[in-house]
């Protein structure tokens, strides 16, 4: 099976005041680029065979410091890019709810169903996310691979694999710390979870 670590990224000022991502290209603020180098710290004693990111730079940049730390590159894969939230991208849900409340009542319900006007899915995020997990267990069936994500993305697809209603990931995990880790085996769409939500600082001394 491949280990897989997943790290969402570090943190961008939109997140720092709660406001949804999404597809935007929404960079690292200075506490971002911090957390950045704290992961390389872990991953520099990581045995890590390679590195991935989604194409967003805020994922690319977070990525960055450990391959410079373990002399791999970045493997950039679209379908790792985080859930699209439509005309929710850089606003909150407060903010949203006056012009489209029936559509913000139906996310909180159902998020991995719902879609905010114009943005995507989650199942379709799913879908995407086990994709690119089949493509790098396929190039590293033994391998150790860091996949520096995204955070909504993140807990649907982890759901999927642990056989949880996606629609619960906000009940059952209600948050990812910036660059923490969170560790896998993974294979043919079947999945173990040995750690979830770790501290870079924490995980070095475990993994």
């Amino acid at each position: 099976m491949t280990t897989l670590f997943l790290a969402r990224h570090g943190e961008t000022v939109w997140h720092a005041e709660h406001r949804y991502a999404g597809i935007a290209d929404v960079e690292l603020n200075e506490n971002g680029l911090r957390q950045a180098e704290g992961l390389a710290l872990w991953a520099a004693d990581a045995q890590l065979d390679a590195i991935y990111s989604s194409t967003l730079s805020r994922s690319i940049l977070t990525a960055e410091p450990s391959a410079r730390a373990t002399g791999e590159i970045v493997e950039t894969d679209p379908d790792l890019c985080e859930v699209a939230f439509g005309v929710g991208e850089g606003r909150t849900l407060d903010e949203l709810r006056p012009d489209y409340a029936d559509a913000v009542d139906a996310f909180e319900a159902r998020p991995a169903e719902a879609i905010l006007p114009g943005g995507e899915a989650g199942v379709d995020g799913i879908t995407r996310y086990l994709r690119a997990f089949d493509r790098i267990h396929s190039a590293f069936p033994d391998g150790r691979v860091l996949i520096v994500c995204h955070g909504t993305a993140l807990r649907l697809v982890l759901c999927e694999l642990l056989g949880i209603d996606p629609n619960r990931y906000r009940d059952l995990m209600p948050a990812v710390q910036n660059c923490a880790v969170t560790t896998l085996e993974y294979a043919d769409r079947h999945a173990r979870m040995y750690a979830f939500n770790v501290p870079a600082d924490v995980a070095a001394h475990r993994y």
